[in-house]
């Protein structure tokens, strides 16, 4: 064990008791926390914002074995979390500053309204991962997914990045979500593969790649070869479509005045 380190069994415990455990290690100065045997809890992670300051939360790191339920890392403000795993739905709900780190596949709205920090998905995504992810003076969050993902990816999009790999596409596959950035308004999705015209929501297109879109790429993902121990040589820079949305406002025809 590492100094600082406390160890959580979650056998058995239920979100609660399992959440509590996690808050008292942390305000007990615990700088890293690792928690076995997960299977289902619910809201790790959640409200320590509420329990340490904002240097000893920038410092926290959890680890977690199993697979954690819904709403992981909700409200996250600070703090590293780790997967051994695969997580469920709702990962990084309304997260401000962090990072999540996956080493499986993630459910459903992953990046939930999600306002800054990182998420970083090994595998594939759900159904509308980034929906309603927001940026505001500066701070931008960033979801990066390995594979693909199922429809509605950046649904109402509002600001942000999304970066989809498209791992295992290699054979020349095509992307098979649908609806994608449906009521985007803002940010940026990245995307490496094949993606029909009729797999796009109206309210976006593509866009011309910049040389500051090109190094965030390349950062993004030397970062997620290093984090999971993935070789990114063969993934080509110039591969990426660039989405963004076509209007600020694309649904100002039914709006009355």
């Amino acid at each position: 064990m590492k100094a600082n380190q406390t160890d959580i069994d979650a056998s058995g415990q239920q979100h609660a008791g399992l959440n509590q455990a996690l808050r008292a290690a942390a305000s007990g100065g615990a700088s890293a926390v690792v928690i076995r045997n997960v299977f289902g809890q619910r809201y790790i992670g959640t409200n320590l914002h509420g329990t340490l300051d904002a240097d000893a939360l920038g410092n926290l790191r959890i680890e977690i074995d199993g697979t954690p339920g819904s709403d992981l890392g909700a409200f996250l403000n600070g703090p590293t979390i780790t997967v051994h795993g695969s997580v469920m739905d709702g990962t990084g709900n309304t997260m401000n500053r962090g990072r999540i780190i996956v080493h499986g596949r993630a459910g459903d709205i992953t990046g939930f309204s999600a306002r800054g920090g990182e998420i970083f998905i090994r595998d594939n995504a759900g159904y509308r991962a980034g929906i309603h992810m927001k940026e505001y003076m500066g701070i931008r969050p960033v979801m990066v997914i390995g594979g693909t993902t199922q429809d509605f990816l950046g649904e109402y999009m509002a600001g942000g990045v999304i970066i989809v790999l498209g791992r295992g596409l290699e054979n020349g596959d095509a992307h098979y979500c649908s609806h994608v950035g449906t009521g985007m308004h803002g940010g940026a999705i990245f995307i490496r593969g094949k993606l029909a015209d009729h797999q796009l929501a109206a309210a976006v297109g593509a866009s011309e790649m910049t040389p500051d879109d090109r190094s965030l790429l390349e950062r993004y993902i030397e970062q997620y070869g290093e984090l999971f121990g993935v070789d990114v040589s063969s993934i080509g820079r110039d591969s990426f479509t660039k989405l963004t949305p076509k209007s600020t406002r694309p649904y100002k025809q039914l709006y009355a005045y």
